[in-house]
């Protein structure tokens, strides 16, 4: 029987593809790959389609950044190796992901070579910022001067942990500005590391009270790049801010996959 034609589906363009590494953990004796649906759902939320990727050799990495129109890197339990930035690791009960900073690490610099839209999250960030040449803060609440960004003691409910913490006070000028159009907002805070220095080329988009970097873009970007230090993922269909940022990347997305690419917005 033949089907009716659907005008809509033949026009329609297709969702810009999104990559999403995910992170390495064991659950009882065996290996897996995850990544938090949270994420996931941002990514839908930017109006694009997330692909989840578990790892990537040489040879695999530019066949998927060949298949995507943009990348999101998620927040983890686990921290960038200090090893990536000439440290020793400070605190060894802390979780680490070797096998997700083996591939990363290279994939933003490659993100960052093709002008792939680039959008970071908390432990995304700092993956950025090292990638790129810059260091971090193992445990930013002992540094003189800057506060506890940390979310709480393990067991503290979800809701208080991602709940709002301080205000970022944002460049004028910058990405993050143009984007948000407003000079400060309320965010979350569930971070032991941060920002110490941050890799030549960037620029700061945000800052804590106590200085502390909350975002920065690629300052000359081929295309878009945003990397934020907390979660806006968190009930961002409920959070103006976050619903902004995700409709940015995902424009930059759209206009990837159409050839009609540059720094956004």
């Amino acid at each position: 029987m033949t089907q009716p034609h659907n005008p809509s589906a033949s026009t329609a363009s297709p969702k810009p593809i999104v990559l999403v590494p995910a992170c390495n953990r064991m659950l009882g004796e065996h290996p897996f790959h995850i990544a938090g649906k949270k994420y996931i759902d941002a990514v839908r939320l930017a109006g694009a389609q997330p692909l989840v990727v578990p790892s990537a050799d040489d040879s695999e990495l530019e066949a998927l950044l060949d298949l995507a129109d943009g990348v999101l890197l998620t927040g983890s339990p686990s921290n960038v190796h200090p090893s990536h930035f000439g440290e020793e690791v400070l605190d060894p009960s802390l979780p680490l992901d070797p096998l997700r900073d083996s591939w990363t690490l290279p994939l933003i610099r490659r993100v960052v070579e093709r002008g792939i839209p680039l959008f970071t999250i908390c432990r995304g960030t700092q993956e950025a910022n090292v990638a790129l040449g810059g260091s971090l803060h193992q445990a930013v609440h002992e540094v003189d001067g800057h506060h506890d960004h940390r979310g709480g003691p393990d067991g503290t409910p979800a809701a208080e942990v991602y709940g709002p913490a301080h205000d970022v006070v944002v460049a004028e000028g910058g990405v993050l500005s143009k984007i948000v159009g407003q000079p400060r907002f309320e965010v979350n805070s569930v971070h032991g590391q941060a920002v110490n220095r941050l890799a030549d080329g960037l620029r700061v988009e945000a800052r804590a009270p106590d200085g502390v970097v909350e975002a920065f873009s690629v300052a000359e970007s081929r295309g878009f790049s945003l990397c934020v230090q907390w979660h806006p993922e968190w009930l961002a269909a409920d959070n103006p801010v976050s619903m902004k940022m995700l409709t940015a990347f995902g424009e930059a997305c759209r206009r990837y996959r159409e050839g009609r690419r540059g720094p956004h917005p």
